[in-house]
C-alpha cells in the first residue's frame, strides 16, 4: 500500500471512532505495525491533524480538520464532481451556485493531476429541467436552519387553496419538484409540500417547539426509510 494511500485509511478509520482508540487496534484494523502506525500518526500531526492522544491512552480525530490533497481518492473526486453537476441542475441558483464554489475551493487544493480530472470528468448529469418554485428555497432553508415557523399559502392538486402553519425540518429534491418535508400544526400531521404550490410564504419571528433533528427521525421512522437510505435524504 502506498504511503498516501495508508495515511488516508488511518485517517478514514479514526473518523469511525467517537472516542479514544488504543494503537493497538488502530494497527490491526489498517494492517500495519504499531512501530508503523506511531510513524504515521506523527506525520498526519505534522500535516496538521488534529489528532489527541499518545501511546497506552489512545488517539482520537478532533473534529475541524482541513482535508489535504492526499484524502481524496479517485473514486471520491469523481463523487464530488457527479454531486455538483446534480446540484447545478437539480437544486435553486443559490444552492447551485454555492456547489460550484465549493468544488474550486477544493480543486485549488489538490494536485495539478487530479485537478485535471475534474475539470474533464466523464460523469454527466441528463436529467429534466425541474418545475420553477414560486417560493424561495434559501428562505426555507434559512427557517430549516434555526427551526422556524413558515406561514405558507398553499394551493393543493385539485385547486383548494388553504393557509397552514408548519414546522419545516427537511426539503426534499425530487427530479422535477422540490418538497418541503414539514409538521402541519392544521392537520397535526407530517406534510410534503410542493414548492411550486406555494403561493406566499413567510417565516414567523418563533421557533417550532420540537427540535428538527428529532422531526426528520421520527418522520424517517414513520415513513419506513431504512438506516442504508437515512443518509441520502435530507
Amino acid at each position: 500500500m502506498a504511503r498516501s494511500e495508508r495515511l488516508l485509511t488511518l485517517l478514514q478509520t479514526l473518523r469511525r471512532y467517537r472516542r479514544p482508540v488504543s494503537g493497538a487496534v488502530l494497527a490491526e484494523e489498517t494492517g500495519v505495525s504499531i512501530r508503523t502506525l506511531y510513524r504515521d500518526i506523527a506525520s498526519l500531526q505534522a500535516q496538521g491533524a488534529l489528532i489527541e492522544g499518545e501511546p497506552g491512552l489512545g488517539y482520537i480525530l478532533k473534529p475541524g480538520f482541513m482535508l489535504p490533497p492526499m484524502m481524496f481518492s479517485q473514486d471520491e473526486i469523481e463523487a464530488l464532481v457527479l454531486g455538483s453537476r446534480w446540484v447545478a441542475r437539480a437544486a435553486d441558483p443559490r444552492l447551485a451556485a454555492a456547489g460550484a464554489d465549493a468544488l474550486a475551493k477544493i480543486a485549488d487544493v489538490l494536485p495539478r493531476e487530479i485537478r485535471d480530472e475534474i475539470e474533464t470528468s466523464p460523469l454527466l448529469i441528463h436529467m429534466r429541467p425541474p418545475i420553477a418554485s414560486k417560493a424561495d428555497l434559501g428562505i426555507i432553508r434559512k427557517a430549516i436552519r434555526n427551526e422556524r415557523v413558515l406561514k405558507l399559502t398553499y394551493t393543493d392538486e385539485g385547486g383548494t387553496v388553504s393557509i397552514r402553519n408548519v414546522w419545516p425540518f427537511a426539503i426534499s429534491y425530487l427530479e422535477q419538484v422540490r418538497m418541503v418535508v414539514a409538521w402541519c400544526e392544521l392537520r397535526q400531521d407530517y406534510r410534503h409540500f410542493r414548492t411550486d404550490r406555494i403561493v406566499e410564504m413567510t417565516t414567523q419571528d418563533v421557533r417550532y417547539p420540537r427540535r428538527r433533528a428529532v422531526l426528520l427521525q421520527e418522520w424517517r421512522d414513520r415513513e419506513h426509510i431504512p438506516p442504508e437510505r437515512q443518509t441520502l435524504l435530507p
